[in-house]
């Protein structure tokens, strides 16, 4: 019976000192049996629930520096969830029991999506005999191809916004046939601009330099016998 009460306490005092997020539980596609991870993942649900957040005045972690290649961002929040919350709006429709490492939260008063790093499972207090809530650590999520099809404007966008890859941009028939050109090359979409979808590449540059010690007319370069 006190570890009810103290779950339900918990869970209210949550609800009314807390904020509103999404929760994307993450959806494996094609999981490699021997490495036992998946090269692309997808988060088709976006479920609302109340969690409170530890770090409020700001965001902790190594915030912005400049490393070797650009300049990156490491900020990082921890998030408290209500076991019981977690079980009635996460648990039952979704299936998985806890909060894990590769979910991701989005926080609409941010507009900032985090990717769950690491979840406090077992803490040193733990009253009357029971674990309350969940601590979720998070750090800012970095866009790699990821699928978003969460029916969340905010959240799919940014697929659409920063999804370089070709294949999302090839012309298809609705049997998923992507239509290619005399020369077997497949047919983009004109909004397609590498230096738009990826302000960061650098590929006239790259060209331009790459003319003025490579001879690209050459099928062999290495060999005596082509010209």
């Amino acid at each position: 019976m006190e570890q009810d009460l103290l779950a339900d306490l918990v869970a209210e005092s949550i609800r009314i000192n807390g904020i509103d997020i999404y929760y994307l539980p993450r959806e494996t596609v094609d999981k490699d049996a021997i490495y036992t991870e998946d090269a692309l993942n997808e988060y088709q649900r976006a479920i609302l629930v109340d969690v409170y957040v530890k770090s409020f005045d700001q965001f902790g972690g190594e915030g912005q520096f400049l490393q070797k290649f650009n300049l990156e961002i490491r900020d990082t929040m921890v998030f408290s969830i209500s076991q019981r919350t977690f079980q009635d709006e996460i648990t039952n429709p979704v299936g998985i029991i806890r909060p894990r490492e590769g979910d991701l939260i989005y926080l609409p008063v941010a507009k900032r999506l985090f990717k769950i790093s690491y979840v406090e499972k077992f803490p040193v207090m733990m009253p009357l005999g029971s674990l309350p809530f969940y601590d979720i650590k998070c750090e800012m999520f970095e866009y790699s191809g990821e699928v978003l099809n969460t029916g969340i404007r905010d959240i799919d966008r940014i697929e659409r916004d920063y999804n370089i890859e070709l294949n999302n941009w090839t012309i298809a028939t609705e049997s998923r046939l992507e239509l290619k050109d005399e020369s077997g090359f497949s047919i983009v979409q004109e909004a397609y601009d590498i230096d738009v979808n990826d302000p960061t590449a650098q590929n006239d540059e790259i060209e331009a330099e790459a003319d003025d010690f490579i001879d690209f007319t050459q099928i062999n370069p290495f060999s005596e016998n082509n010209p």
